[in-house]
């Protein structure tokens, strides 16, 4: 699969995966288009993420986890050329800390894997779990499983292992390519979504603690 990922990755918009999108005239549809809105206005990014009064938590969560799948792909497709087997044999978010992947497929055990296998097998894995119907329902009445915000929970902490690789490890490629103030953003953004419904474990947020903006508190 790595030589088709990376097929995928050169494509000429860039993006790892084709974008998930949501349905015109479905709940979920109308709620995008409302964070997307507010998003565009200048708003405080605090503000921004909190639950519309009136909505579903959980429409609300689904809607920015593909969002945020969409971008983070984006974001790691422009990168993917500096984030090669040779540049990252390891999964890691500097010395400090290593990532293995584990899925209940292939890999039962954490596994060892260079950088570009692991976003690989991540964006795979994630791109099955938001077009599985049993665990993100589009269809009107049909609820949500039980799990869901668990399972949220684990795509949520995996894709901010992605900005840490990129932070710390592709960091002069972002600025050489002038993509700093939009992957900021993009990770401003993400990081005030699961801050405001806890969905990330502080512990997997020390590694981007010290930011150099200062942010993190």
């Amino acid at each position: 699969t790595m030589a088709l990922c990376l097929k995928q990755v050169f494509n000429k918009d860039k993006t790892f995966r084709p974008r998930k999108k949501f349905e015109p005239g479905t709940q979920r549809f109308e709620l995008y288009k409302k964070a997307q809105a507010s998003l565009k206005s200048g708003l405080d990014l605090k503000a921004v993420v909190q639950l519309p009064p009136g909505e579903s938590i959980n429409d609300w969560i689904a809607v920015h986890v593909v969002d945020f799948f969409n971008r983070i792909n984006l974001i790691y497709g422009t990168m993917s050329e500096y984030c090669t087997e040779k540049s990252c044999p390891i999964m890691s978010g500097g010395l400090k800390y290593e990532y293995r992947w584990q899925d209940d497929s292939k890999y039962k055990k954490p596994t060892k894997l260079s950088a570009p296998q692991y976003m690989c097998m991540l964006m795979d894995w994630i791109e099955m779990l938001i077009n599985n119907e049993d665990i993100f329902p589009t269809r009107i009445g049909v609820p949500f499983p039980k799990q869901f915000q668990q399972v949220c929970t684990k795509i949520l902490t995996r894709l901010f292992r992605v900005f840490v690789h990129v932070y710390i490890h592709h960091f002069d490629s972002i600025i050489n390519m002038g993509a700093e103030a939009h992957v900021n953003t993009c990770y401003k953004h993400f990081y005030y979504f699961i801050r405001e419904f806890s969905l990330v474990d502080h512990r997997e947020l020390e590694p981007l603690v010290r930011m150099p903006q200062g942010w993190g508190s």
